[in-house]
């Protein structure tokens, strides 16, 4: 039998991910894959950099826990492709998490509006949620 654990238990959880990456994050869009894990240093080129607003996940509810308010960058860093995310803490020196990124709609762990930046184009994120393991 695996491990399973209470909603009430994973929402804890998630939120005290919230809690630990603190207030007004930032998130770092980049091209190319992610590194081999949040404690290596970055990789590929800064495409999109944006501050989250200070309260920027949902209460959890049910295990998941879903990105609130807007996730906005006005104006991109650099041309390229988006390959995978970070989410630094408001400093934007210690990486929390670390994933994926498509178009919405294309299964990545993030989804934005479109996967081709354009220096000075205004990157918009879609979709984010986080779900608790051990259901």
């Amino acid at each position: 039998m695996s491990i399973q654990r209470s909603v009430a238990s994973r929402n804890a959880q998630l939120d005290a991910f919230e809690t630990t990456v603190g207030t007004s994050p930032i998130l770092e869009h980049r091209s190319g894959s992610p590194p081999a894990n949040c404690a290596a240093a970055d990789t590929g080129t800064l495409l999109a950099s944006m501050t989250l607003p200070s309260d920027w996940l949902a209460a959890a509810s049910g295990g998941q826990k879903a990105k609130s308010g807007t996730w906005q960058d006005l104006s991109a860093n650099a041309d390229g492709t988006v390959g995978h995310y970070r989410i630094k803490d408001s400093t934007g020196t210690t990486c929390h998490e670390q994933g994926t990124v498509t178009v919405t709609g294309g299964g990545g762990d993030m989804t934005v509006d479109d996967v081709t930046f354009v220096t000075g184009q205004s990157v918009t994120v879609t979709g984010y949620t986080l779900t608790a393991g051990n259901a």
